[in-house]
């Protein structure tokens, strides 16, 4: 894959804008509430109109640009068949005709044919899942944050080719965390057939996977209804509603998707929401807050519950990471509208991301408590690893420690049972690129950023982690459950194409 200077430079200069903002650990200043009062109830469909009814659809131009023409959609979680203490689902991934935008279609890339669905499954209670693979490029399925066997973890060595059935045992035995499934074949496909994760995320295949646990139950938190995943992405149509594709034209996505829908609306009652945030982009940064300035409370991150609960003004949200919020609508009245807006859109992009519309009256018995789950010790570390991650602008790939991604070297070994020390240094200064770092197999804990302890947003379990410019971040993790050969990455899935991948081998 070839970059041009050119595109590079103008990328990673707006990207820098995201880049200098601190990452997901660091306390953020409160923002000033936008200058304009707060206006009335609206028409849910057409903003600015109070009262009047939407008697016509927007064209697909218009609900790709334009906020809060179409509502939200709220997945209900696929029926598995249970069978001998297991849930069974069939998966089929194929090109589908969905309706993202009114009253166009467009071709997608999906899980049965849907986009954003939803698997629910509980801690101790293994799910198992029949794969077949109806598109014409190879996939392979990877469950985010679980903790797998290596064959069922995604390896590209294990991907289903076009026709192919793969079964996946997932055995969850993990805490309670909100995870998700997407395609991890790297470098596929023939002619003009060639493909990779990255396009398939882009066009539609990534699903919400809850892990839940006798001790989540147990807290007073918002639940069933009121528990909501919203998978937050970028996108990029043609006036027909066909999804356009360009690896390198992240900065050219104007459209934000939640759950496939474009910056839609959302009906709520005036209590406590459960808000699942995953970043499902390929790239895209979101810097999320409720643009009256009114704070979130932060419950969870990739690894499941905080600690302790964590006042937030603005949440970051990077490629692959999930933030669990509580949003309390009781402090409004019936008939507002709250907006929800990324505060890192590039220049000219319309920051909304989507509505909360206070329609109702509601019984609320959820609670926050000070204290939700303690984080583990994972010991002390026994081995110091160094992560280097850089651009190559002479070869247009991206490099940890030098090195570009190759199914056929092991670039270390990892013991079971004994905790390692990361350290992850961003060398990207003068390109201003962002980049992560997501191992495979196990969760981590964050020991420093560039020296300094963890804020509370990050002082639980992670499986992805953002280092700006310059930046260096330590954290410690211990495999424990399979040996094998697994993968740690950037999760910029465009830099996992062009190479920012390797290879581990967890031993005994």
């Amino acid at each position: 894959m070839t970059i041009s200077r050119r595109s590079l430079v103008t990328g990673a200069a707006v990207l820098g804008t995201a880049a200098a903002l601190p990452a997901s650990g660091q306390a953020w200043a409160r923002p000033e509430a936008p200058g304009s009062p707060a206006e009335g109830p609206r028409s849910p469909g057409k903003p600015g109109k109070p009262g009047k009814p939407v008697k016509k659809g927007p064209s697909p131009a218009t609900a790709a640009t334009e906020p809060f023409t179409v509502p939200l959609a709220v997945p209900r979680p696929l029926r598995p068949l249970r069978l001998a203490g297991h849930d069974f689902y069939r998966l089929t991934t194929g090109e589908s005709e969905v309706e993202l935008l009114p009253g166009a279609t467009t071709r997608i890339r999906a899980y049965n044919g849907r986009i954003s669905p939803l698997i629910t499954a509980r801690r101790g209670r293994p799910v198992l899942i029949r794969q077949v693979n109806r598109l014409d490029v190879p996939f392979a399925m990877h469950l985010h944050g679980g903790h797998v066997p290596q064959r069922y973890d995604g390896h590209p060595m294990h991907q289903a080719e076009p026709g192919d059935v793969r079964y996946y045992h997932y055995p969850n035995e993990q805490r309670a965390a909100t995870l998700w499934l997407h395609d991890h074949s790297h470098g596929t496909g023939h002619g003009h057939h060639h493909s990779d994760s990255a396009e398939s995320i882009y066009r539609g295949l990534a699903a919400t996977y809850l892990l839940t646990d006798d001790f989540e139950d147990e807290l007073p938190l918002p639940r069933g209804r009121y528990d909501v995943p919203l998978q937050i992405r970028d996108a990029r149509f043609e006036d027909d509603g066909t999804l356009h594709y360009d690896p390198q034209g992240f900065m050219d996505r104007p459209t934000f998707l939640v759950n496939g829908s474009p910056r839609p609306y959302f009906a709520v009652a005036a209590r406590k929401y459960r808000l699942r945030l995953m970043n499902t982009s390929n790239d895209r940064f979101f810097l999320l807050r409720l643009r009256d300035g009114t704070p979130m409370t932060q419950i969870a991150s990739d690894g499941g519950l905080l600690p302790a609960p964590a006042q937030a003004w603005a949440v970051p949200l990077w490629p692959g990471e999930r933030i669990d919020v509580v949003v309390d609508f009781s402090q409004y009245p019936v008939g507002s509208q709250v907006v929800l807006e990324s505060l890192a859109s590039f220049p000219g992009e319309t920051p909304d991301v989507m509505r909360f519309d206070v329609v109702r009256e509601a019984h609320d018995p959820s609670s926050v408590p000070g204290e939700l789950r303690p984080a583990p010790d994972l010991g002390t570390p026994v081995l110091e690893r160094e992560f280097r991650m850089r651009f190559d602008p002479e070869t247009g790939r991206h490099l940890i420690n030098e090195r570009v991604f190759d199914m056929n070297r092991v670039d270390f070994r990892s013991r079971l049972g004994e905790t390692e020390a990361w350290t992850v240094v961003n060398e990207d200064v003068e390109m201003n690129i962002p980049h992560s770092m997501h191992p495979h197999l196990s969760h981590f804990r964050i020991l420093d950023r560039n020296g300094r302890p963890p804020g509370p947003a990050e002082a639980g379990l992670k499986d992805t982690v953002t280092v700006a410019p310059g930046e260096t971040v330590r954290f410690a993790v211990r495999f424990t459950d399979h040996t094998g050969l697994f993968m740690y990455h950037c999760h910029m899935m465009n830099h996992v194409a062009m190479g920012m991948m390797g290879q581990m081998e967890t031993v005994r």
